[in-house]
């Protein structure tokens, strides 16, 4: 049984604290203006960071901005979305990934995942794609890439915009590129658990030079910049403070310099628990799509409930009571209140009641059976981005899931009623 707290993933350390001090003591926090002129672009640790993430990345342009949130409504915005436009991605995602369609008064439609990866099913979106949609958006859940090669080719047979949700893969790759990188938008989180961390961020990545001035003008005040009569161009610049600060910035290019190593060592963590784990009856361990790597935010296993003939109800408090962190399922966003009773602005039900929804949109039970299944009975995490997991507390998490299995068939952990809330603040 592990006895003690598991260590904190801490990523902060003194080269962060020097460069966030030496912003300070500089005096200048930001040196945006929202206005066409120098200032637009930001200040030097800003346009310093964006030239090292798209150095690193292998991409022509990235956007810093305050927040993932804030680079997903970019993201869509600059992709010129209608009202009514229909956007096909995930329900196993955070909510910001569907929200920001909302936000332009886009309609989100939800496409089933993969049993396996759990990433978006490229078969399930090509049969819900229709004439109002504008859009596939990707979402690289847990740490490793959706199908991009599956979704670029529906993405250029149908004439859609196809973008990517990287927040919790930065640092995949998908042959010699990285994840993020093959969408025309594409860009990773910068919060507070995430690989690259500088308290709350995001990063958009391009190869397209119209995109990228978009994402700008979005990020900054776009209808105070934009000078031009083109009712096309003029398309969703209704602009935000979305800028990033310079302390972030500065704090944000230390950390990207040490994403290499932060990915090698989760995925020295998720192979100690594949060894570890082997051959345990009924448990599926991460499956990594061939010519891809995983960088394992989430390290995810399924549950073959029938042939252990325990729910996972029994089998993830037994494990918590254990002292193992792990979690019962994910989310599915067709099921939140908002999208089941189509409540977003106001109380009338825009946009999906508007004249602008052609349409018959509906979310609800049924609607994702693989991840409802999935969150409801046989998915598990372990939140490999929440804790330091050396070698030695991998391996007590391993004896937790063997002691576990040991015990199936007979009464799981008779005490573990009594120990799983101590347990789940680990």
């Amino acid at each position: 049984m592990i006895d003690r707290p598991l260590a904190r993933f801490e990523s902060i350390g003194e080269d962060e604290v020097a460069v966030a001090c030496d912003v300070v003591r500089g005096g200048v926090l930001s040196a945006y203006i929202g206005a066409s002129g120098p200032g637009f672009l930001g200040g030097p640790n800003v346009r310093r960071f964006e030239s090292e993430a798209a150095r690193h990345f292998g991409v022509e342009h990235a956007i810093a901005v305050n927040s993932w949130t804030s680079g997903l409504i970019a993201a869509v915005g600059a992709i010129s979305l209608d009202p009514g436009d229909e956007v096909i991605t995930t329900p196993w995602t955070m909510a910001a990934t569907a929200t920001a369609i909302l936000h332009w008064n886009g309609i989100p439609v939800f496409a089933d995942i993969d049993p396996q990866t759990f990433n978006i099913c490229p078969r399930n979106v090509e049969r819900l794609i229709t004439s109002r949609t504008r859009a596939i958006m990707a979402v690289d859940i847990f740490g490793q890439s959706a199908n991009m090669a599956a979704l670029r080719k529906l993405a250029d047979k149908y004439q859609l915009a196809l973008l990517s949700d990287t927040a919790q893969a930065p640092g995949a790759r998908v042959g010699d590129s990285y994840a993020g990188t093959l969408a025309d938008i594409g860009g990773f989180s910068l919060n507070y658990h995430k690989h690259i961390h500088c308290g709350e961020g995001g990063v958009l990545v391009t190869n397209d030079d119209r995109l990228a001035q978009r994402l700008r003008l979005i990020r900054n005040h776009a209808e105070a910049v934009v000078d031009t009569d083109d009712p096309l161009e003029l398309a969703n610049m209704l602009g935000f403070n979305f800028r990033m600060g310079e302390i972030e910035a500065a704090i944000a290019s230390i950390q990207l310099s040490k994403l290499a190593r932060r990915v090698e060592s989760r995925q020295r963590i998720a192979r100690q628990l594949n060894d570890g784990l082997a051959g345990l009856r009924g448990l599926t361990t991460p499956t990594v799509a061939e010519g891809a790597t995983h960088v394992y935010y989430v390290y995810g296993v399924t549950l073959d409930i029938d042939c252990l003939d325990v729910s996972r109800e029994a089998i993830a408090a037994a494990l918590r009571a254990e002292g193992a962190p792990v979690f019962e399922g994910y989310q599915n966003l067709h099921l939140l209140p908002l999208f089941r009773n189509k409540i977003a602005y106001g109380s009338k039900g825009f946009p999906w009641s508007s004249s602008y929804c052609s349409n018959d949109i509906q979310y609800g039970p049924g609607l994702c059976p693989v991840a409802e299944e999935l969150h409801g009975k046989t998915f598990l995490g372990l939140n490999l981005c929440m804790h330091e997991f050396p070698t030695e507390d991998v391996q007590l998490v391993i004896e937790a899931f063997r002691k576990v299995w040991n015990a199936m068939g007979e009464e799981l952990c008779p005490k573990a009623g009594d120990r799983v809330n101590q347990a789940a603040d680990f």
